[in-house]
């Protein structure tokens, strides 16, 4: 069981040079047949925002007493409920804030899904779907997620399947919570 309240606020985020540092992941899963052979084709995981009106991948600050990988996948817990293995860093994009007029840097990773829970922090705030990668390019709200979806793609798509493995540097990065 996994107990996990959404942190909130801001005073314990980084900034870098005035920018608010948020990371996200594109949480993704390799498509399998009735038979359990692994395909060339996955799905993302996409999630709405709070109010509803837009789609996006799961992302948020990064808090100061966590590494990169870890606010990663505490994001991906508290906005989409999943775990799993969070892999090499897709690239990091400067992009303006829609809600608070500023910039913002954003860092995106590839997260090869473990588990999907049943509960998590923001299930009753958000919702999640798994799409295909044109409809989730399509439904993506915002442009620098879709380069990030983009540089996933080339990357997967460089590697077969059974080549598609967490990578030495690519951690399941435990989450502790006190409830």
């Amino acid at each position: 069981m996994v107990c996990v309240v959404s942190r909130t606020g801001r005073q314990f985020q980084r900034y870098n040079k005035g920018r608010r540092q948020v990371v996200g992941c594109i949480p993704y899963r390799l498509k399998t047949s009735s038979d359990g052979t692994v395909s060339d084709e996955f799905e993302v995981l996409v999630i709405s925002s709070q109010k509803g009106h837009a789609l996006m991948f799961p992302k948020g600050g990064w808090e100061l007493d966590e590494s990169v990988e870890e606010a990663a996948s505490r994001e991906s817990l508290e906005e989409a409920g999943v775990i799993g293995n969070v892999e090499r860093q897709l690239g990091k994009w400067d992009f303006l804030s829609k809600s608070r007029g500023t910039f913002y840097e954003g860092l995106m990773f590839p997260m090869l899904v473990k588990e999907e829970l049943e509960l998590w922090p923001e299930q009753h705030l958000r919702q999640r779907m798994w799409m295909k990668v044109d409809e989730a390019r399509e439904a993506c709200r915002d442009w620098w997620m879709k380069e990030a979806l983009d540089v996933l793609v080339h990357r997967l798509s460089s590697s077969p399947p059974s080549v598609i493995k967490p990578m030495e540097e690519d951690k399941t990065v435990p989450l502790i919570s006190i409830c």
